[in-house]
């Protein structure tokens, strides 16, 4: 992988070879699915989707409110880290990963706090997990997390998600873990757990200026440099896209498409907007999707309430 993650015990010795850019920012679960759920719920307003994000809002909100009623204990697991990091690989991929039967009690509780206030399509979806034997609930995160998505209804979905990233979040939360930067392989994918971004920001604060990949599922961020397809790495022919007709440059979210691959994220600037949101304003945007798959480009990123489902 082209980020390594290495045990803090060798920080020291890694410390210069990393530079002054942080290449990993694991996730703060206790912060980010409440600014998730407020940034939605703002979007929602007079936004022609607003039904659909008042709707992420919720589950967002609920996810915050089990983050700190269901902890979730970071296993010791002997020499496992470690093996990890000697072969390159994620502590956490979910290939891999011993996942426990605890993200299914997340999403027990997360179905029943939320059925009373859904509408009548996702309380059923939701009252239909809620039936589903432990066996079943492993194969459809399974399906997902191996992104066989048309395996599970689009629906469901987001239910699975949503309980499955409350619990690698928390676990990647508390991995003792830094990490260094390696060139000329390709990140496109989190290097703690292996899941696909679901956008780009771009940071202000200690980061100011630097771009960093957003994990869609256990809230990780990685640097990837500027003006460079976060896809297949090409700096060839990026092109950027904007809602925001003549202040392309100016506007908070762009889509960055590479000609090479054929593929595009969004990148999201705090400068512009500081209140930018990696999954919210990914979801309130699909406006600029519609325009990028138009002109031939096709999605590389995964966001956390949209899977397409089972194909017709």
């Amino acid at each position: 992988m082209s980020i390594r993650i290495v045990p803090v015990d060798e920080a020291g010795s890694l410390q210069a070879a990393a530079g002054d850019i942080p290449p990993l920012l694991l996730p703060n679960p206790a912060e980010v699915y409440l600014n998730r759920a407020q940034r939605l719920k703002t979007l929602a307003q007079d936004h022609p989707m607003g039904a659909y994000l008042e709707f992420a809002s919720k589950i967002a909100q609920v996810q915050h409110e089990l983050v700190h009623s269901h902890p979730i204990t970071l296993p010791e697991l002997h020499n496992y880290f470690q093996d990890c990091a000697e072969h390159g690989l994620p502590p956490l991929g979910v290939q891999a990963w011993p996942r426990d039967h605890a993200w299914q009690q997340l999403l027990r509780t997360l179905c029943e706090s939320l059925i009373p206030s859904l509408a009548t399509t996702p309380a059923m979806a939701a009252k239909a997990l809620l039936s589903f034997s432990a066996e079943e609930l492993e194969q459809s995160a399974s399906s997902l997390l191996q992104g066989d998505f048309d395996k599970i209804s689009s629906e469901q979905a987001p239910f699975i998600w949503a309980a499955l990233s409350i619990y690698f979040s928390q676990l990647a939360s508390q991995l003792k873990i830094t990490a260094i930067p390696e060139p000329d392989d390709a990140r496109h994918l989190c290097p703690v757990c292996n899941s696909s971004p679901v956008s780009s920001v771009l940071h202000i604060g200690k980061e100011a200026g630097l771009r960093y990949l957003h994990c869609s599922l256990c809230e990780s961020e990685w640097h990837m440099v500027r003006v460079k397809c976060s896809n297949c790495e090409s700096t060839r022919d990026i092109a950027y896209w904007s809602l925001e007709q003549g202040e392309g440059q100016q506007a908070a979210i762009r889509g960055e498409s590479c000609g090479d691959c054929g593929s595009y994220l969004k990148i999201l600037s705090q400068e512009k907007d500081l209140m930018v949101e990696a999954v919210a304003d990914d979801l309130a945007t699909l406006t600029l999707d519609a325009q990028l798959e138009q002109q031939g480009f096709a999605r590389s990123a995964i966001n956390p309430f949209l899977f397409p489902g089972p194909k017709a």
